[in-house]
């Protein structure tokens, strides 16, 4: 009996991961497409926060923010942007 509990868990488990992905997956790249046709592009080379060149601490990180993209060397820096947009935001006006 407990070999036949075993194999049907071992047998289903991977699919209820499978059906997951999939669903999750779908969701992600609607709202990713979504963002980078409405959202307008960045347009510097450095963070917005810290003005150190993206890429200097692996991948940028992004978001977009009342439809305009922003760039950040690390999730770190989003807390000190989402204290004060307004502030960071005018480096990008100046541009």
């Amino acid at each position: 009996m407990k070999f036949i509990l075993n194999a049907t868990l071992v047998a289903l488990t991977p699919l209820a991961f499978i059906s997951c992905n999939d669903q999750t997956s779908e969701t992600n790249t609607e709202s990713v497409s979504t963002a980078e046709v409405v959202a307008k592009p960045y347009p510097l080379e450095t963070c917005l926060v810290s003005g150190k060149k993206l890429g200097s601490m692996g991948d940028p990180y992004e978001i977009v923010h009342e439809g305009q993209q922003i760039k950040f060397c690390c999730d770190g820096c989003e807390p000190a942007f989402k204290k004060d947009p307004a502030k960071y935001l005018a480096k990008l006006s100046q541009q």
